[in-house]
């Protein structure tokens, strides 16, 4: 083997640099196992200004933590590169990779911790407010905001959910159907829990002194609220990678995601998933410890193999 060709040679190539992935490289790192980190600087979080419910963590900036991530990497010799993995084909047992500057690249085993893209409502406005005033996750921005007007647009595949659920941070919760009827015992628990209903599809937010004020619906009423809580139409994970070597997906009322195991292994052998690229439903916490998982199943399984191949070749 060539000098370039050792230099790009990896036990583990994690593809995405979020907490799923910076978790799975801390553990194969300390696990002696040359690592790489392919990171395309795209975080789910990045509007954010903070996050919340990590202990010892709470309220740091995602930013920071990344950051405070990276410089743990380093102790342990794991690199981090910037780029993006383009393609990736099984190669001998292994797989080759190829980064969007044509960089080639082989590893044994593949972590991908790709995350997804939020697609927003085509609401005037709400784009420019998401991770501010305009949120989707009460556990992760509620109680900084509770007691405030909250109103939610309702989500065409669970149209009460998130109202139910953001009453628990504020009595004050208006649901803006935006087209979606509940009925039911949705409309039950919405009585239940105080949320009023609007009818009529939503149009724009209001602003004043960079502040939501308001929903503006298509008829022209106006309706007041200082939070508003949208979940993305729908959720794309960034699973070109994962499609690629053929992962199985499974669907969702929010779209398909990449089917693993509970330690993220997928049905392609050699290859995890961790975080957000397996479902819309994990917070920074939960995305680590998804990575955690899946470097501690890694180095088993490689340290299995390598022994059990020595003991070949011991003989009897």
């Amino acid at each position: 083997m060539n000098a370039l060709m050792e230099e790009n040679t990896y036990d583990v190539v994690v593809v995405g640099g979020g907490a799923a992935g910076l978790s799975a490289a801390l553990v194969l790192g300390r696990s002696r196992r040359r690592t790489l980190v392919v990171d395309a600087g795209e975080p789910r979080n990045a509007p954010s200004a903070h996050m919340q419910g990590y202990l010892s963590r709470d309220g740091m900036s995602p930013a920071e933590f990344l950051a405070a991530g990276r410089r743990e990497l380093l102790a342990y010799g794991v690199e981090v590169r910037a780029g993006e993995v383009t393609a990736a084909v099984p190669d001998g047992g292994g797989f080759a990779l190829t980064l969007a500057d044509g960089t080639g690249l082989t590893a044994r085993r593949l972590v991908v911790a790709t995350g997804l893209v939020d697609e927003l409502p085509e609401i005037e406005g709400l784009a420019g407010r998401w991770g501010r005033d305009v949120l989707h996750c009460p556990y992760c921005h509620g109680w900084e905001v509770r007691d405030r007007r909250f109103g939610v647009v309702a989500h065409p595949a669970m149209p009460a959910h998130q109202a139910l659920v953001v009453s628990q941070w504020s009595p004050d919760v208006t649901l803006f159907l935006n087209g979606a009827e509940p009925a039911g015992q949705d409309a039950r628990l919405l009585a239940a829990a105080g949320v009023r209903t609007v009818r009529g599809t939503v149009e724009a937010i209001t602003v004043e002194d960079d502040r939501l004020t308001g929903v503006r619906l298509a008829d022209g009423r106006t309706v007041g609220c200082e939070v508003l809580f949208a979940a993305g139409t729908r959720l794309l994970p960034r699973d070109g990678v994962l499609r690629q070597l053929g992962a199985e997906l499974y669907e969702t009322p929010f779209g398909s995601f990449v089917k693993t195991d509970e330690t993220g292994r997928t049905s392609v052998p050699g290859v995890w998933a961790a975080g957000n690229v397996t479902g819309p439903n994990e917070q920074v916490v939960n995305a680590a410890a998804t990575g955690y998982r899946a470097g501690v199943t890694i180095n088993g399984e490689l340290l299995m193999s390598d022994l059990a191949a020595r003991a070949d070749g011991l003989g009897d």
